[in-house]
């Protein structure tokens, strides 16, 4: 995923940066541009595009996996508290 390894233009931080996004274009949740941006690097580097193709079928077996499947109670209570005491902690 250096420029020498996937494609001739770009660069590793190009790279490492398309790889921390691939979530937010695999959810929908990037902006337009983003969107483009990301694209037009999948199509241009090879391995970002292996990368993105083995997320995209990690959130598909999720999907499937977890599909109909409800928490706990006791986990969705811990996982409640959790984030009511971090949030409290980084407000503090």
């Amino acid at each position: 995923m250096t420029s020498g390894e996937g494609h001739g233009v770009g660069s590793h931080t190009d790279c490492a940066v398309v790889i921390a996004e691939v979530w937010t274009l695999l959810d929908g949740e990037c902006t337009d541009d983003s969107r483009d941006r990301l694209q037009r690097h999948l199509e241009d580097c090879p391995a970002c595009l292996r990368h993105y193709g083995v997320e995209e079928r990690v959130k598909a077996l999720i999907a499937v996996k977890g599909s109909g499947e409800k928490a706990p109670e006791y986990l969705v209570e811990r996982v409640r508290l959790q984030i009511s005491q971090t949030t409290i902690i980084r407000r503090g």
